[in-house]
């Protein structure tokens, strides 16, 4: 089933990217993006990272922080089912999910899955709506 919560980005991982790959903390972006990017690389240790902030797709004012993307690769995936990955990434957003953060949109690969198809999916089609929305129907 498909959660309206989650990113409306058009296309795989596109919009305000900010990259860090092989440990580099390079990019630009506001306080929640920089915890973020901080927070997944002390919990997995990620060979990469994408952090993509789709706040702006889902008419918050400019600066908004509220609706994120991430692209993690992590060695600490090997093994683990699809669930078992988004929970280790939740789990060190726990804070922030329960705070600022309206939506994550999770991808999460072993090095190996990455690097035989280094792209990442196409993200969810956008339902629309928000937590403060009322939804009619």
């Amino acid at each position: 089933s498909s959660n309206p919560l989650l990113s409306c980005s058009p296309s795989p991982m596109r919009g305000p990217l900010l990259a860090a790959a092989g440990g580099a903390m390079g990019g630009a972006g506001g306080p929640l993006a920089s915890t973020i990017r901080a927070k997944l690389t002390a919990a997995l240790q990620p060979t990469h990272l994408e952090v993509r902030n789709d706040s702006p797709r889902h008419g918050g004012p400019p600066g908004a922080e509220t609706h994120f993307g991430v692209l993690v690769v992590s060695g600490r995936f090997a093994g683990l089912p699809l669930l078992q990955r988004h929970r280790l990434v939740h789990e060190a957003l726990r804070a922030e999910l329960a705070g600022p953060l309206h939506a994550l949109q999770v991808i999460a690969r072993t090095p190996q899955q990455w690097q035989s198809d280094p792209r990442a999916p196409p993200a969810p089609p956008c339902l629309g709506g928000s937590k403060r929305e009322r939804r009619r129907g």
